[in-house]
């Protein structure tokens, strides 16, 4: 096995014991990058002077006995919506073309405080909306990798690092895993500080973390979740680890949610979710259907008028005098959001939030809702990113969600699925996600050469 096809927690074990040094690891990552990425462009920018002198700063931090964690020696791809200090952050668009930020975003600050090795910025949609980046996606390049983490998604799939920061408004990390065939999880709404990292909208943009095992996003997550009091919306509470329930977690009690999820899937991907639910019923868990809210898709369809104004506010200065920078859709977006009532922005806000009461007494009662990953494979063509159906619901209720690779196609394209846990109970979702992820045992590697 190559460096560059080790988990985090693989790489780190070497690396504890000395079999492998931070320098090997993201040299080999390098090299995977530049033998392939002239095909992906999964990578806006390739740090490779600074990546490599933050790996020798880490080799020698473990020659002294400095060991900082997990993460320490660990290269890290970023979405090009975070700031990076010293790094262009140009969010897939001309009107920051050029622009170099001074700090770091948060998760950020906290990735290299853990050891992590920041190898560059990986390419996103324009503002992470719908205009899509240039990146392929590495099952099929005439198909799209999803958005708006489209380079991260890719870049993880292709084993160019093994963990990268997305983002996720409505469904922006959770379908690129899905059609990447890897492990895409959001936290709680304010558990992941947003300092620093260019909006769509506050109230519904989460940090995502894209990995290829449920444990290493468990471990991104322990490293990078905390309250930040520059983050306005950052929750003040203690971070539930993840990590000591990933070994030996029980059979979990799974709900399967078909009505408005299955309405949005094909019919590949309603048979492949029910086979799914069949197999984790034989490895022991119990599946029962459920019944969503009678309204539960409101919450699917406020998205769009939050993410507008929003986007709108952030946006309004730049774009009177800069108009014709921005690209069709996010246009559209500003456009629609500047001209949005503010009565329906707030009866959206206060919709978001009763949704969120209606739906937390049904996750309460069980370890974990299972959906749908994604409404299909990933579409052919590079013109869209596909359709956020699956995750929009979540993203506006900011409730926790992890994606699982489950499987390819006829066509060797990636299938997966998704699972939804309770508000603020993280933990539990990824025992839940190990479980399964340990009982259906998908690992896929695109074949790339």
């Amino acid at each position: 096995m190559e460096p560059y096809e080790l988990s985090i927690r693989e790489a780190s074990d070497l690396m504890k014991k000395k079999e492998l040094s931070p320098v090997e690891l993201v040299n080999s990552c390098i090299d995977r990058i530049e033998a392939l990425d002239g095909k992906l462009i999964a990578w806006a920018l390739l740090d490779k002077e600074g990546a490599l002198q933050m790996a020798r700063r880490c080799e020698m931090e473990f020659k002294e006995g400095r060991r900082r964690g997990t993460l320490h020696g660990i290269p890290v791809g970023i979405k090009d919506i975070f700031y990076t200090a010293g790094l262009r952050t140009e969010a897939g668009s001309r009107t920051l073309a050029g622009f170099v930020p001074s700090y770091d975003a948060a998760a950020v600050e906290r990735l290299k405080e853990a050891g992590a090795i920041i190898l560059g910025k990986t390419q996103t949609t324009e503002f992470a909306y719908l205009d899509p980046a240039p990146t392929r996606n590495p099952w099929n390049l005439d198909h799209t990798p999803g958005g708006s983490s489209s380079g991260s998604a890719a870049a993880v799939a292709a084993c160019m690092c093994p963990i990268a920061l997305g983002s996720q408004t409505g469904g922006s990390t959770l379908r690129p895993a899905a059609y990447n065939g890897i492990v895409g999880f959001k936290a709680q709404h304010g558990r992941i500080s947003t300092y620093g990292v260019v909006p769509v909208s506050w109230t519904l943009d989460h940090v995502g973390i894209l990995t290829r095992t449920v444990e290493d996003a468990a471990i991104t997550f322990q490293a990078i979740a905390g309250y930040d009091h520059r983050d306005l919306r950052s929750l003040n509470a203690p971070v539930p680890n993840p990590l000591p329930s990933l070994k030996g977690s029980n059979p979990p009690h799974l709900g399967l949610a078909r009505e408005y999820f299955f309405e949005n899937a094909d019919e590949e991907m309603k048979g492949h979710t029910e086979e799914v639910a069949q197999k984790l019923c034989k490895a022991g868990a119990k599946v029962t259907e459920v019944v969503l809210p009678p309204d539960f898709r409101l919450a699917a369809d406020i998205n769009p008028i939050i993410m507008g104004v929003e986007a709108a506010t952030y946006h309004e200065e730049v774009f009177s005098g800069k108009k014709d920078l921005y690209r069709p859709n996010i246009k559209q977006l500003i456009e629609e959001g500047l001209a949005t009532p503010v009565t329906s922005y707030v009866r959206a806000q206060e919709e978001r939030l009763a949704q969120r009461a209606k739906i937390t007494p049904l996750l309460l009662q069980l370890d974990g809702l299972l959906t749908p990953g994604a409404p299909g494979v990933a579409p052919k063509g590079l013109e869209s990113t596909g359709n956020a159906a699956m995750q929009r619901p979540w993203s506006t209720m900011g409730i926790p969600t992890i994606a699982l690779p489950t499987g390819l196609n006829q066509q060797g394209l990636p299938l997966g699925v998704q699972l939804v846990g309770a508000p603020f109970a993280e933990d539990k979702l990824f025992a839940v996600a190990s479980w399964c992820e340990k009982a259906l045992h998908v690992n896929l590697y695109p074949p790339l050469r």
